[in-house]
């Protein structure tokens, strides 16, 4: 179990399992990875939104989609989102798993073909979907174009010509919703395992990522 929010912390252990068991919300079914607030400040629901990032340092700002999938279209929507990305990526694979610190977060993998990166995904969708320590970038590594899978399994997408990746969100039933709130919004609550941790390990190996990249 992840870090505790303060909406958590004055709940009894029943009260805080009923919360942790509620699994979906107005037909929004949430995966294993993370939970909303006690009090639903956000209540998840299926969406996208169009944001600006801006870098502080170089000042220069990033067009910027961002979205949430009920579960049983999740992993389908990201694995749509990435054929806009081209037929070679560079991967990003991204823990919070505290016994994974000498990693240093992040490891990287340049130069897969799309394909086998997906057939190796696959592979992995239970540990992608529901774990909450794991996250994952795909880049095109000749122009900026980036996909995130968060740790919120949030769909997050960064580029200039965002259109195919609208269009790529439109054909799974995620539409636009400006108005709406992410889990992140709000308090939260991560959830891993000991088996998540291992087949961490098992992905990064697949993916040829070295240990102590950093």
């Amino acid at each position: 179990m992840g870090h505790i929010a303060n909406s958590f912390e004055h709940l009894s252990e029943e009260q805080l399992e009923a919360h942790l068991d509620v699994g979906s919300y107005n037909g929004f079914e949430l995966t294993e990875a993370v939970r909303p607030s006690f009090d639903l400040k956000v209540v998840p629901t299926q969406g996208f939104r169009r944001e600006t990032y801006r870098d502080d340092q170089t000042g220069s700002t990033v067009p910027v989609l961002m979205g949430s999938a009920t579960r049983s279209n999740l992993f389908e929507t990201f694995m749509d989102l990435l054929d806009p990305l081209g037929t070679e990526v560079d991967v990003v694979l991204e823990s919070s798993h505290q016994a994974d610190s000498r990693q240093n977060g992040d490891m990287y993998r340049e130069h897969i073909d799309l394909p086998v990166l997906k057939s190796i995904l696959w592979d992995y969708e239970d540990l992608l979907l529901n774990d909450g320590c794991t996250g994952i970038a795909v880049l095109n590594p000749h122009q900026p174009l980036e996909v995130q899978f968060d740790e919120h399994k949030l769909l997050i997408v960064y580029g200039n010509d965002l259109k195919p990746f609208e269009q790529a969100f439109i054909d799974r039933d995620v539409y636009p919703s400006p108005e709406m709130k992410f889990i992140t919004e709000a308090e939260h609550v991560h959830s891993s395992s000991q088996q998540y941790q291992q087949q961490f390990e098992e992905l990064r190996m697949r993916l040829g990522m070295d240990e102590n990249y950093g």
